[in-house]
């Protein structure tokens, strides 16, 4: 089992080309009935470790260590195993830097991307210009918290939040990686989700672990309308083993977009707050806005989310038609 900093090592091959390797605990599916794709928020935290690195060696005169924005497509399917991250630098500049970043796997250095990204630096310690507050708030408000501590079943007990452990764990390896507490009393909502996130090891989420913290949270067609109160265990307590029971679905990310709003502490935090939320769920298509704040409450980063919405057997077995085909060619979809 690797964890986070281990698992988003990245190396550098030259000036402008990076190596890292995907593990199978990091990915979603079954490797014995079907194929397994690294989890999408976690090749999105090894896209902002590779480029922390291109911009802390080739490019460390500029002192631009913060991805500010970040633009992901998902053209084709992942898989265990190395992933080359190819740079380009597009534009350099004495506040912002942006850079093209392709995935591609495989031996062939000529192989089509899986992925490919735009990815803006800055220094977001030291950046400076007008600030005024805009009233800003969730609405609705999230549900109170006594303390993080009594999440974890230190001093005192927290009463309106119990730990859940997410929709087909077994099947999404990658979502065991983190630990989630949830609305005792059910979500505020159909369409959305609250939950505070830590790391299952005990670590601390940094900067580069942003892109695991936007793609960690339950599963809004999984719980729809989930509003129910929740046991002890977590499970929705009228429709429990119904969600036990229904087989889980996949949901292929075609874009994430990233907006960082400040630094973490270099050391890391223990917890995040995120609240999910999907504006429609159509045609087997979803949006989703995923808001992340700290213990205090401060916005630290907005993402956005276009995925599709299909039966796993679809997307995760190996077909007659693909079989054969190399891997680089084939489309996620």
């Amino acid at each position: 089992m690797a964890p986070f900093a281990e698992a988003t090592t990245v190396k550098a091959i030259d000036s402008h080309t990076y190596l890292a390797n995907f593990p199978e605990d990091w990915c979603i599916g079954n490797a014995v009935e079907s194929e397994t794709v690294p989890h999408g928020g976690f090749v999105t935290s090894c896209f902002l470790s590779a480029t922390a690195l291109h911009f802390s060696t080739t490019h460390a005169s500029l002192n631009q260590p913060h991805t500010i924005t970040l633009h992901l497509t998902f053209l084709r399917r992942n898989a265990v195993g190395r992933a080359r991250f190819s740079f380009r630098d597009m534009k350099l500049g004495r506040r912002t830097s942006t850079v093209h970043v392709a995935l591609t796997q495989g031996d062939d250095k000529n192989a089509e991307p899986c992925v490919v990204g735009y990815l803006t630096q800055s220094n977001l310690q030291t950046e400076t210009g007008v600030s005024l507050s805009t009233n800003w708030q969730l609405h609705p408000p999230p549900v109170s918290l006594t303390s993080t501590t009594a999440l974890r079943g230190g001093k005192g007990r927290e009463e309106n939040w119990v730990h859940s452990v997410g929709e087909h764990a077994s099947f999404r390896k990658a979502s065991q990686k983190t630990k989630w507490w949830v609305p005792r009393q059910g979500q505020r909502g159909p369409g959305m989700a609250d939950e505070w996130l830590c790391w299952a090891d005990g670590g601390k989420f940094t900067q580069s672990a942003l892109g695991v913290v936007v793609d960690q949270f339950p599963q809004l067609v999984e719980i729809y309308p989930g509003t129910q109160p929740l046991d002890a265990s977590g499970e929705d307590a009228d429709i429990g083993k119904k969600k036990r029971d229904r087989k889980p679905n996949w949901y292929p990310t075609v874009l994430l977009n990233l907006d960082v709003k400040k630094a973490l502490p270099e050391e890391g935090v223990n917890w995040l707050f995120v609240r999910v939320r999907a504006k429609k769920i159509q045609n087997g298509r979803k949006d989703l806005e995923v808001v992340v704040l700290d213990e205090g409450g401060d916005l630290v980063a907005i993402s956005n989310h276009v995925c599709l919405i299909l039966d796993v057997d679809r997307n995760m077995k190996r077909s007659e038609k693909t079989k054969g085909v190399d891997d680089d060619r084939r489309s996620k979809l």
